[in-house]
């Protein structure tokens, strides 16, 4: 009974995780950050987040009690701390992760260890302190000194409406560090990058070495989904999701183009969703399979049987989890490796269905979907059954591909009894006539 109690429990805890808003934890490096990002955060809290504003340095700093988190996310817009204070650190951060906790970290030109060891752990690299993205092509016409208040163009966004809405937006603007992350890492995501003319240097200081991030390779957004779904999203400015960049106009010096207001604040508020999960959240709700012409599961197939697979996927919209529709959606029958492997057919009211045989090779398999898209949660589903030889009972009496083998034996018994019945009743002519 407890066993039982338990799993309802966890069932309840993981769907109403999924739910949009909770308790957010909101880290300041002072006061002033809760004005001058107000518009930033009233969004937040008009979407269901219950905010609570701490310095990061506070001495009272929790994020867990009784080792149950107290906070469904965190942000933390502290770009120059140091140390977090009370019982907040880096690892208490990726604990918190680990556990399913969402993050959002701004930081800027002036970064503290704090945040370079959080990056670190996430699979990114920051600027040294001081260092600004640079673009002397693709800068805001109201910087007149080092250009570090640069023009990112929509086109830079990534190739995902889940992450970062339409790219039909105005230019953005960015003022702070330039970020790097491993190419090879397929859990990081690079939301908005550079132009091929941006580096990331101090600005102060003469070029005499390789800067840290050049061209495309400058990321001024980055993500990271991990394998338990958790998201934690990256940004070298905090000025991206400040008043002043939602409010002000967009004006490359270069070509002269006016936009009246800057995409910052549909951008920072797409990728918001995305990040605390109110955007590209998927699970399975129900899975099924049968042989065709029944309706319940076999204690075991058998090879060769016809079968009908079916799984019924649902994405969260709001509060409620509405149907998923995709045209990409695999089944594979695996035993060790796949045997079968296929694009099952949207039924309708997000139902899945396979149809296909099993192979003639008996052992234990699992149905498997394994679903992995950009900007969605990871959908992984496996059920498994026992695959039977046939029994003596029910292999085919006559195999049509041995006709020809019994034709050859039949043939042989004829030939036998036709030449012994030669042999027998002929009679010799040479013998009767000498008699």
């Amino acid at each position: 009974m407890r066993f039982a109690s338990g799993i309802l429990l966890t069932l309840v805890a993981i769907f109403a995780g999924a739910k949009a808003g909770g308790p957010t934890l909101v880290l300041l490096e002072s006061p002033s950050i809760k004005e001058t990002h107000s518009i930033f955060f009233t969004f937040l809290e008009k979407n269901g987040y219950t905010l609570t504003f701490k310095l990061a340095d506070d001495a009272n700093l929790v994020l867990s009690k009784y080792g149950e988190h107290i906070y469904k996310h965190l942000i933390i817009f502290a770009p120059s701390v140091e140390e977090f204070g009370g019982n907040i650190n880096v690892d208490a951060i990726t604990s918190f992760i680990d556990e399913g906790g969402n993050v959002l970290v701004a930081a800027s030109s002036q970064t503290g260890d704090a945040l370079r060891d959080l990056a670190s752990e996430c699979g990114f690299e920051i600027d040294e302190i001081n260092a600004s993205v640079i673009d002397h092509m693709n800068y805001d016409s109201s910087d007149v000194s080092y250009h570090t208040k640069i023009v990112a163009d929509p086109e830079n966004l990534i190739n995902s409406p889940v992450i970062v809405g339409s790219k039909d937006v105005p230019p953005m603007l960015y003022e702070g560090t330039g970020i790097i992350a491993d190419p090879e890492n397929p859990l990081v995501l690079k939301l908005l990058t550079a132009s091929s003319t941006a580096y990331s240097y101090d600005p102060k200081k003469p070029i005499k070495e390789y800067p840290h991030a050049v061209g495309k390779n400058t990321l001024l957004a980055v993500a990271l989904q991990a394998r338990n779904n958790a998201r934690v999203l990256f940004t070298g400015s905090l000025f991206f999701f400040s008043n002043e960049a939602f409010v002000s106009p967009a004006k490359k010096k270069r070509d002269g183009k006016n936009y009246e207001v800057s995409g910052n604040q549909p951008v920072a508020e797409a990728m918001a969703r995305w990040v605390f999960k109110e955007n590209g959240v998927i699970r399975v709700s129900s899975v099924s399979h049968h042989k065709e012409g029944e309706s319940e599961p076999p204690a075991a197939y058998t090879i060769m049987d016809n079968v009908v697979y079916s799984i019924t996927v649902e994405k969260l919209s709001g509060d409620k989890w509405v149907p998923f529709v995709a045209d990409d959606l695999q089944l594979e029958f695996v035993r060790i490796d796949p045997f079968v492997r296929m694009t099952m057919k949207h039924v309708g009211n997000g139902r899945y269905e396979a149809r296909f045989k099993i192979p003639d090779v008996y052992g234990v398999y699992q149905f498997k979907v394994d679903y992995r898209r950009i900007g969605l949660t990871y959908l992984y589903s496996t059920t498994q059954v026992s695959v039977r030889p046939l029994k003596h009972t029910e292999y085919e009496r006559f195999i049509p591909s041995a006709y020809p083998y019994y034709v050859s034996a039949f043939s042989m018994m004829f030939g036998v009894f036709a030449f012994s019945f030669v042999f027998l009743h002929h009679k010799d002519d040479v013998k009767t006539k000498a008699e």
